[in-house]
This record gives C-alpha cells, sequence and structure tokens, in this order.
C-alpha cells in the first residue's frame, strides 16, 4: 500500500539553507575540493521545484560569506566561476516562473565579472513577485547589523531619522534585502550543529534542522525529511504551547 504523500500544513515562508560539505563531498570521492561546488549548484535549482511544490516563496542560500575570503582562491575563483555559470543557465527558467533574485551582502569585494552577473539577474527579475531566492554571497549576519546600524546613526546625525521612532521593523529597513521576512526554517548541512554568522536577526525564532547528509547529496527526500521534522515542532514564540 503506497503512503499518502506528505504534505505541508504548518505556515512556512522563509527557508534558509547553509550549503556546508561540499568540499568534504568531493575528497571523500577522490576529486578536488571545488568540484563539490560545482555539484552543488546543481542542488538549487532541485530544491528550488520543492519549494514551489509545498508553496514557500522565501529561499536563502549561503554561497558565499565575509569569512570565506581566507580560503585558497583558486577555490574561490571556481566558486565564483560556478555561481556565473548557475545564472547564465537558469535565469531563463527563473524568470519565466517568477522568481525575483536578490543578494544579500556586500558585493563590491566580489570579482566584476561575478558582481555583473548579480546586478544582470537581479535588474532582470525585479518585478517578479511569485518566488524570492536570496544569494548570500560575501554575507556575514554581524556584519549586516553593524551594516544597518552605522546607516542609521548617520541618518540621526543628520536629522533624518529620529532615534526614538526606530524599532525592530524600521531597523530592518537598512537589511541587504529590506522585505525579507523572518526565517521559518534553517536547515544546515554535513553535520555542524552552528549557524556560523547567518541571518542572525531574522533567525530570531527560527527552527534549525541539521542534516548529516552532505549539500551535493541533499536531494528532494532529504529536504522533504527536514520539513516533516519542521512540522513536528511546536513554535511558541514566546508563548504557552497549544498543547
Amino acid at each position: 500500500m503506497e503512503k499518502e504523500p506528505f504534505v505541508l500544513s504548518k505556515k512556512l515562508d522563509h527557508v534558509a539553507f547553509i550549503m556546508d560539505g561540499n568540499g568534504r563531498w568531493a575528497t571523500s570521492r577522490g576529486l578536488p575540493r571545488y568540484l563539490g561546488h560545482k555539484e552543488a549548484c546543481n542542488r538549487i535549482i532541485e530544491l528550488f521545484e520543492v519549494c514551489r511544490e509545498f508553496r514557500i516563496k522565501y529561499m536563502s542560500f549561503f554561497a558565499f560569506s565575509t569569512e570565506n575570503w581566507n580560503r585558497p582562491q583558486e577555490e574561490i575563483d571556481h566558486l565564483m566561476d560556478y555561481l556565473e555559470l548557475f545564472f547564465k543557465k537558469e535565469i531563463d527558467y527563473l524568470d519565466s516562473v517568477g522568481t525575483r533574485i536578490v543578494v544579500s551582502g556586500d558585493l563590491t569585494r566580489i570579482r566584476e565579472k561575478t558582481r555583473g552577473v548579480c546586478y544582470e539577474s537581479i535588474e532582470r527579475t525585479k518585478n517578479n513577485k511569485k518566488w524570492v531566492i536570496n544569494v548570500c554571497l560575501n554575507y556575514g549576519g554581524r556584519d549586516e547589523i553593524v551594516r544597518a546600524a552605522r546607516q542609521a546613526a548617520r541618518l540621526a546625525k543628520e536629522n533624518q531619522l529620529d532615534p526614538a521612532s526606530l524599532d525592530e521593523k524600521s531597523f530592518r529597513d537598512f537589511f541587504w534585502v529590506p522585505d525579507l521576512p523572518d526565517v521559518d526554517l534553517l536547515i544546515r548541512t554535513s553535520g555542524e550543529e552552528r549557524i556560523s554568522n547567518y541571518m542572525l536577526y531574522q533567525c530570531a525564532y527560527s527552527e534549525f534542522v541539521f542534516t548529516g547528509v552532505r549539500w551535493p547529496d541533499f536531494k528532494r527526500d532529504a529536504f522533504v525529511a527536514c520539513l516533516k521534522e519542521y512540522q513536528r515542532r511546536d513554535r511558541r514564540f514566546g508563548g504557552l504551547t497549544n498543547e
């Protein structure tokens, strides 16, 4: 007898991924680390389709952190190559199904060619409203908060902002992508159980799911298993249980 298909009944607007384990996936197969990043890009569209299936509008992918500059330059260059290739290969499809591409992070340090591809994708899809893919590139959660605080302080100094009027909602106006909702579910692959300076403000009440599956192997079944775990959680937001 076939099992009934899984139905996601709990509200889930925004899922964020920490795509960990790419290098280890490659080296365990006797391959250069950078080929793990190449395979990692193949998972994005596959998981995007799962999000569409379950009507999850917002997806954030931690592509490159402010700390990743400490990695070998060759690995960084390959990662940027694959990011460019992903957009060139998939942008027509993503645009056709109503996806808006946004980027969280400081692109000024990213090499010019990659930066240009990102800006082109953002501009082309800026009016799409059905789905949102947020690429976190040269991104750090602390950096985002400090950057926002500096902007707010500058406006206050110029008498363009009353500090007393600043609240949690209006503070988000200074974030990289102000209209991103809080993260409902954060998934980290490859067994590590930390969030590594990722979307600190937005994850205040997120549910965390840590899986031992390495990102290049994180396919539909592994994602659905995380969604099932999320569905079992009792999200109280500081209140009392409903049980």
